[in-house]
């Protein structure tokens, strides 16, 4: 692929990180963010607690262009990969441990 950005398949290069084994949680945060310091503890905990899952959280103003080809609009966003890098979830505010589990469901 020649740099472009597809909206339903993210990469380590892209990313900045090697994806999870099973699962990756993308979360697109801003510095002044109430909810996204919460989505990052929610985020975190699942991903420990989930063998083969990682977190990455993107600073959404660092990384326009990624969010622009995303159509990512607030923060926080996360989006939910399964191993090959497919998006199968997407929510924007801040999610709850259970749909975050439902979410990895899907994508394991």
């Amino acid at each position: 692929m020649d740099g472009q950005i597809r909206a339903d398949r993210l990469d380590a290069a892209q990313l900045g990180v090697e994806l999870g084994e099973k699962a990756t949680l993308v979360q697109f945060s801003s510095a002044f963010c109430q909810p996204c310091r919460a989505t990052r503890r929610t985020l975190t905990e699942v991903a420990d607690m989930v063998d083969g899952v990682a977190h990455v959280e993107i600073d959404a103003e660092a990384h326009l262009t990624l969010v622009r080809a995303l159509q990512i609009s607030r923060t926080p966003t996360v989006l939910v990969l399964d191993a090959a890098g497919l998006v199968v979830r997407r929510a924007v505010g801040q999610p709850r441990t259970v749909d975050v589990v439902a979410a990895l469901g899907q994508a394991m």
